[in-house]
């Protein structure tokens, strides 16, 4: 499988951010185990395909939110 970019920037940008909220919540303390953990994963993986631009997921199921022209 060739991982090609099949997210939007909008889309990174969404993870990206999503990602650094979730790992701020779990620093800051506000969520506790085993929530906390769950959390420290989820933004593991928003901010890696947020910033690789890679979904496996996506591709998994064949769609992609990138333009043609992106």
């Amino acid at each position: 499988m060739k991982l090609t970019i099949n997210e939007s920037p909008l889309d990174r940008f969404v993870r990206i951010v999503a990602g650094l909220g979730l790992a701020g919540l779990a620093i800051a303390g506000l969520v506790t185990a085993p929530i906390a953990y769950a959390a420290w994963l989820v933004a593991a993986i928003l901010l890696v395909t947020g910033i690789v631009g890679f979904c496996p997921l996506y591709a998994l199921f064949h769609v992609s939110t990138r333009r043609a022209t992106d």
